[in-house]
């Protein structure tokens, strides 16, 4: 369904949750007066570039404040150093393009990732190897992180996301330069992320919505057009009865909500 107002989804309470958040950078409104819920599963965020999914991204990372609007977050509202920590030791962040020291082997990028978010030292090891384990790079946590090829480490910077078993984990442009076996290999593993975490995705890529994705959020100028199932989205195009989930079908939903030039329609 399009959106003007706030949408619930599914009956359980929201992992994260955005108020009539908006966002300005100077003279430019970045989001404006968006409601979000977030539940367990994978969320898409859909929408052209400065639509406005990378400063979401932000609010839910806690990394920005809205400067208008409210933020909760694991069931908390984001406010106060202490309980923004807290928060912070229970979420898991992959950027588009992250850092790391190439000299670093995949263990050290992972066991550093581990102790910026508190994860007890006596419980670090176990952490890593289970997160290397959930990415399939346990044969190469010894390679040095300078010569992991483009998927190897896409695939480390997922573990260093998850080492600290978030229970919301943020991933922007997650299958961007990857080629399409990586890519079908990331989707099962973000599938597994939504199977233990609220997992929220931002991306261009229908397929990639269409194959993992519980639900969506478009957003558009900095406001939220649609919200619902990919079911839901596809059904937003002529003739289409959303029963076909694939990603023709996906990218026909979203360009009858924003517009084939990116206007609202």
């Amino acid at each position: 369904m399009s959106v003007d107002s706030h949408t619930t989804a599914g009956g359980s309470a929201p992992t994260a949750n955005v108020e009539g958040a908006t966002v300005r950078y100077k003279t430019v409104v970045a989001l404006d007066g968006v409601h979000a819920d977030f539940h367990p599963g994978t969320t898409a965020l859909l929408g052209p570039n400065g639509a406005g999914k990378t400063t979401l991204l932000s609010l839910l990372s806690t990394a920005r404040q809205p400067d208008q609007g409210a933020v909760s977050l694991l069931g908390a509202p984001v406010r106060g150093r202490a309980n923004v920590r807290r928060v912070r030791e229970r979420i898991g962040v992959l950027p588009q393009s992250f850092g790391y020291y190439p000299r670093y082997t995949v263990r050290e990028f992972v066991e550093y990732a581990a102790w910026l978010r508190r994860v007890p030292s006596t419980e670090r090891a176990g952490r890593v190897r289970e997160a290397l384990g959930l990415v399939e790079l346990e044969r190469y946590a010894d390679r040095r992180m300078g010569a992991l090829s483009g998927g190897m480490l896409r695939r480390a910077g997922i573990a260093q996301a998850v080492v600290n078993r978030p229970a919301l984990v943020l991933l922007d442009e997650p299958t961007v330069g990857l080629d399409p076996a990586q890519r079908i290999g990331f989707r099962t593993l973000i599938r597994a992320l939504g199977e233990r975490s609220a997992v929220v995705m931002s991306t261009h890529l229908a397929e990639d919505v269409a194959q993992v994705c519980d639900h969506i959020h478009v957003l558009l100028e900095g406001r939220m057009r649609f919200t619902g199932s990919a079911a839901e989205l596809c059904a937003e195009a002529d003739g289409h009865d959303g029963t076909t989930l694939d990603g023709s079908a996906v990218e026909a939903g979203y360009l009858a909500v924003v517009g084939r030039n990116g206007v609202p329609v």
